[in-house]
């Protein structure tokens, strides 16, 4: 028995007790309300998506090619559409994951009106967009369900029992929309303190992943921004430690922390470590700090702030803002040890923020991670930082070139040349770019694939191409053709507007409340009607 019937049997049973009072009381449309309201809090969200997570980097283990993916959303309705598209086009929401990007937060959903990824907007918004992207996935859940059920009261009442079987499969067998998060908690908003409290209200809406990123969280900046400044293991550590509590605390026991390290284009630190003993985890972070020996005490300046790396004495490179500069060529050390720390120290996946797409390189430094850390595994940023047609094609420019093969018709600086797309070089990048999640995750352990602000970019798109033509000649024609038309034609269900903001969930609610009395705005005059 489904668990609708169940609850059905059960609404009746309470019912009966009632009497006359509950006569109003409809038990289908009592267990309808339950089917299309699943979860009550974020925190059913946040324990229900931790286990799906958990599966899947389980499967993602014994099978590389059972990676996942994620699209960033800046708001609640670009994460319903994108979650209702990938059940049209795919049939499942399996493998699927929402990102939240602290860019994008930033840029779009500030008090302040748009501002740089710097970690200067409100922390309160992050965990308010969590809750806003899970209200629009559970009225999604809502959306479709609703036809569902009204198709099997038509079956019905016209006597339909195929129809009536079909529609019953589909509530019985309904899969929700609700898929997980992995939220961006940037470098924590503050001490270690403020990052639990934070990350507390970030489950408490529905994350059951967390990203944290090892830079001072009062001079964070973007990742492919220069100027990042990175903090020693131990603070972060203790970041990592509050975020734990935080999931524990509130009983999702197996919440998901992915460390990010910035290390590789991060060439400051604001702190020497501390460290009690050579080779302890402070003094192999220090080892990288560049510096000139001191062979005298006489050479030592007021300004100078001196260690011990190995045997000598090191005057550490410090600059007028204080912060003190790692030695050149280190960048990929450090996010080895950086990686390898945090695994040891509680996180469940990694971050490993690069400056460009380039599987051999990331390749490279997840092998020495799993040297130690055999099921190391990345969520990767696809980011549109990157200049993904130009990379690829030096890519393949480079391995044409190191193969001997004769690229004398092509200008390396140049490759992104409008000239070059139907050229040899220019499918094989595209194929190479096509390919670039499948290799990765085979050869680069990359568990999750997300592109951190897509939907930034193609609202910024779409927006341009609609006002080009209906301020222009095409006038009206230009959201006919290129809007209207072309949701009907595709079955995209917001050319029923009112339907997808939930104008019928609404009448039937009306309906089960006051029965013959309802005033319904779904009738005959509806011109929703127009769209069929």
């Amino acid at each position: 028995m489904s668990q609708y019937s169940k609850d059905v049997d059960a609404i009746a049973s309470l019912r009966e007790k009632q009497g006359s009072a509950w006569e109003a009381i409809n038990p289908d449309h009592a267990a309808r309300l339950r089917a299309q309201n699943r979860f009550h809090t974020g925190l059913d969200i946040a324990k229900f998506t931790a286990k799906i997570m958990r599966e899947d980097m389980a499967a993602y283990d014994k099978d590389s090619s059972q990676y996942t993916q994620s699209l960033g959303c800046w708001h609640g309705f670009i994460g319903q559409q994108k979650a209702i598209s990938i059940k049209k086009h795919f049939g499942t929401m399996k493998k699927s994951y929402l990102y939240l990007s602290g860019w994008m937060v930033a840029a779009l959903r500030s008090e302040f009106g748009p501002l740089p990824d710097q970690s200067m907007h409100e922390k309160t918004t992050v965990p308010m967009l969590i809750e806003e992207l899970y209200t629009f996935l559970k009225q999604a859940d809502a959306w479709e369900l609703n036809h569902y059920f009204r198709d099997l009261e038509a079956a019905k009442e016209t006597g339909d029992e195929v129809a009536a079987k079909k529609a019953q499969d589909q509530i019985d067998n309904f899969e929700t929309h609700v898929i997980p998060i992995i939220a961006d908690i940037d470098a924590g908003f503050g001490n270690e303190e403020a990052t639990y409290l934070l990350a507390k209200k970030m489950i408490e809406a529905g994350a059951c992943a967390i990203q944290i990123e090892n830079q001072v969280s009062d001079v964070k900046q973007c990742g492919h921004q220069d100027g990042k400044v990175t903090v020693p293991h131990a603070s972060f550590l203790a970041k990592i430690n509050a975020v734990r509590y935080a999931f524990l605390e509130l009983g999702v026991d197996d919440g998901i922390i992915v460390a990010r390290t910035d290390s590789l284009g991060a060439g400051l630190t604001q702190q020497i470590a501390v460290s009690n003993e050579p080779g302890d985890l402070g003094d192999r972070y220090n080892s990288f700090l560049d510096g000139k020996e001191i062979k005298d005490a006489a050479e030592i300046t007021p300004n100078d702030v001196v260690i011990k790396q190995g045997d000598k004495l090191v005057a550490v490179k410090r600059l007028q803002s204080g912060l003190f500069e790692f030695k050149k060529g280190t960048g990929v050390d450090r996010v080895v040890l950086d990686c390898i720390t945090s695994l040891q120290n509680g996180a469940d996946l990694l971050w490993i923020e690069t400056e460009k797409p380039h599987v051999k390189q990331i390749a490279s430094m997840v092998d020495q991670i799993r040297e130690v850390v055999p099921d190391a595994k990345l969520v990767y940023n696809n980011s549109p930082s990157f200049n993904w047609t130009l990379n690829f094609r030096q890519q393949v420019f480079d391995a044409w070139k190191e193969e001997g093969k004769d690229v004398s018709s092509y200008e390396r600086d140049q490759l992104m040349d409008i000239k070059y797309d139907d050229t040899e070089l220019g499918q094989l990048a595209d194929e190479w770019t096509r390919d670039f999640q499948k290799e990765g995750a085979a050869k680069a352990g990359i568990f999750h694939h997300l592109i951190t602000l897509p939907t930034y970019h193609t609202a910024a798109l779409s927006t341009d191409q609609l006002s080009k033509g209906y301020f222009g000649e095409e006038g009206m024609l230009a959201y006919v053709k290129g809007v209207q038309r072309k949701e009907i034609r595709e079955g995209i269900a917001t050319v029923k507007h009112q339907d997808m903001a939930g104008s019928n969930i609404g009448d039937d609610h009306k309906e089960f409340f006051s029965r013959e009395g309802a005033l319904k705005a779904g009738g005959k005059d509806n011109t929703m009607n127009q769209f069929g």
